[in-house]
């Protein structure tokens, strides 16, 4: 990186620029992107803007880093832990312990929604899909983590369901779909592509070199067109080969650990 550094108390050399954010468009008084792996204060194999607390960088070192992303979003971020499901948390304003601080976890749960400006969202990835929504007519957001498994029970329709109950439009909803694993990388066992396919047929696929593998984000852009979202734009970056993100898959294949990187979406506070 050509970026400024500085020590991180542990003898770690961390990057010290300030978080890049890559913006996406959706919609007036929304403000929403996909972070990188740089600006934060997590030394290697994490680097450096590691936004997860379950793989094993230090707790006071996420929760700088997540301070960091959310004042690059311009919002307290809320995120939820992540269990490969559907369930959908909704939130009214920012989620806050007893002493006032931002809670880590808003519960189990792959998606979230937010009805109140000043409410960011974040969504965890390392190659599985994340989904960013608005209506901001209705001032509705919501986030969602579509890996395999999420994907394939349906928590793109139960995020555009939950966004709908709470005064959403699903016609007005502009999405971005991020960073993820590629359907050309992607590799997984016969059997797994075609149960993930029977569930969401636009996710077969085969790899660069002939093997079965699954296009988990065709199978979120699917999802949104059949459920009448007009609007998509598409990140189309491959974690696995892009090295800007955290790759779960990259860093087992380095037999390594690796970070998280993060979709967040906020409604501009009034």
């Amino acid at each position: 990186m050509s970026t400024a550094s500085a020590r991180d108390g542990r003898g770690g050399v961390v990057d010290a620029a300030p978080p890049v954010l890559l913006e996406v468009d959706l919609g007036r008084g929304v403000r929403a992107g996909f972070t990188t792996r740089s600006g934060g204060v997590s030394p290697e194999p994490w680097d450096s803007l590691n936004l997860g607390l379950n793989v094993a960088d230090e707790a006071a070192r996420v929760r700088s880093n997540r301070a960091r992303a959310a004042a690059r979003l311009g919002a307290p971020v809320a995120f939820a832990s992540q269990v490969h499901g559907t369930r959908v948390v909704r939130l009214d304003a920012p989620p806050r312990g007893a002493d006032g601080a931002l809670v880590d976890s808003v519960g189990e749960a792959d998606a979230v929604v937010a009805t109140a400006p000043g409410v960011g969202l974040g969504v965890l990835v390392a190659d599985c899909v994340p989904v960013l929504l608005a209506d901001a007519d209705a001032g509705v957001v919501g986030v969602a983590h579509a890996g395999r498994r999420g994907l394939a029970h349906g928590v793109v329709p139960a995020v555009l369901e939950a966004m709908r109950a709470a005064g959403a439009r699903v016609g007005n909803v502009r999405a971005a779909v991020g960073p993820s694993a590629c359907g050309r990388c992607y590799e997984v066992p016969a059997t797994m592509r075609d149960d993930v396919a029977l569930a969401r047929p636009a996710t077969r696929s085969t790899t660069s070199w002939g093997t079965p593998a699954l296009d988990l984000p065709a199978g979120v852009l699917a999802d949104l067109v059949a459920a009448g979202v007009g609007d998509v734009v598409h990140v189309d970056a491959c974690t696995i080969e892009d090295e800007r993100f955290f790759s779960h898959r990259r860093a087992a294949r380095g037999g390594t650990t690796t970070g998280r990187f993060a979709g967040l979406v906020a409604l501009a506070d009034a």
